[in-house]
Parts: structure tokens; C-alpha cells; sequence
């Protein structure tokens, strides 16, 4: 209802019939600003006029809620340890035990050395490539027993093909797949002349970790 409305005098008839008087319009518009002022709730620091003067008065307001859409929980399951067994997953192919086929993995494992030790410059401390060395993946290294609680493991030497829990399972230059247990055993690294040694207890704990 517009201000002008509310302000308009009652037609003689009307007041007749209501038994009430006219007023003049400054009384009546008095009547309806303490009318209103009485029956309105006025915010803080508004007066009456402030209030009459908007035009529109939001009652309410609910911000839209945003669909959830429901991840699946679901996850791709990878194969169970007897699965891979069943499956043969990690076993070589007798025609595949061949040294000279895993020569290309050795150069690339060199090279990856190579970049994370910085270039190997002839500058680098041994503490420094062992530290690298322990961290890395040995996948591809050509790796030798030099101490073993077992004498018929000492000496063995070849590239790295799996490595698993207790175990290394290498090829060696003979085309002979070895599996060597990491328990009791130390092993040489050797890149760029840089030789390092590593407990193969050391090397569990980390693929524990």
C-alpha cells in the first residue's frame, strides 16, 4: 500500500458510520507516524521517515543449497598377493633370463643417478652418494655380495631385476637368475667409479617405511 493511500482522508459517509470526526492533515499524519512508530519494529539508528521512504522490505532470505554430488566410494582393488602369485606376475620367462636384455635398463638407471646425484662430479663426497644411493630406486643397478652370512652368495653380481620384502632377485652375466636374501648381507653399488655399500637390513626397513 503506498504512502499516499495510507494518508488519504476517509470519505464523509465512511465516518458517518465509524462515529469518528476528521482531522486535519498534520494531526493525522502525526496519528499515523506514532501509529506505526508504536507497531513497527525500527532498527538501531533508522528513524520513522528513513523507514517509510523504502520502497521495499526483504522479508526473508535462504541461499540456495548447492547439490552434493556423491563421490563413489568405491576404489578400483588391485590384485591380492595370491592373485599375482597365481597369475605369475613376477615371474621371468626363461627365455627372457638373459643378461644382455637388461643391459638398456642398466643405462637407464645409470642415468637416473646421474641426475639425482647432480652429474656425479668427481667433487661429490662418498657420504653425499650414499645418501642418494639409499634413497633411490635400485632397480637396474648392478649389484655385488661382498658379505653374506651365507659364503655361496659372496661374489654374486648383476643387475638388479626385482626387489621385493626379504629378497633380491638379479640376472647375472652368465644369464643365471639369482635370488639373494637381504637379511645378513651387504651389497656394493658401484656408478661413475663411486662404490658404495649398503646393508641389506637397511634397505628392508626402508621399503618398509
Amino acid at each position: 500500500m503506498e504512502e499516499a493511500l495510507v494518508r488519504a482522508p476517509l470519505p464523509r459517509e465512511l465516518l458517518k458510520v465509524l462515529g469518528v470526526e476528521p482531522q486535519s492533515g498534520s494531526k493525522a499524519a502525526a496519528f499515523t507516524e506514532a501509529f506505526l512508530g508504536s507497531s513497527l519494529q525500527r532498527p538501531g539508528n533508522h528513524d520513522l521517515k528513513n523507514l517509510l521512504s523504502h520502497k521495499a522490505v526483504i522479508l526473508g532470505y535462504a541461499r540456495p543449497k548447492k547439490q552434493k554430488t556423491k563421490r563413489s566410494s568405491k576404489r578400483a582393488k588391485g590384485l591380492t598377493a595370491q592373485q599375482k602369485k597365481a597369475l605369475k606376475v613376477f615371474q621371468i620367462r626363461p627365455e627372457h633370463q638373459r643378461y644382455e636384455l637388461f643391459l638398456p635398463l642398466h643405462d637407464l638407471w645409470r642415468r637416473y643417478v646421474l641426475d639425482l646425484c647432480a652429474g656425479l662430479k668427481p667433487t661429490c663426497s662418498p657420504q653425499f652418494v650414499q645418501q642418494k644411493l639409499l634413497k633411490a630406486d635400485l632397480h637396474g643397478a648392478i649389484i655385488t655380495v661382498v658379505r653374506s652370512k651365507c659364503p655361496s652368495y659372496v661374489g654374486l653380481s648383476g643387475i638388479l631385476l626385482q626387489e621385493f620384502k626379504h629378497v633380491f632377485k638379479i640376472i647375472t652375466r652368465e644369464d643365471r637368475l639369482k635370488v639373494i636374501p637381504k637379511r645378513n648381507s651387504v651389497f656394493s653399488v658401484e656408478v661413475n667409479g663411486f662404490v658404495s655399500h649398503i646393508y641389506g637390513s637397511r634397505l628392508k626397513m626402508q621399503l618398509l617405511g
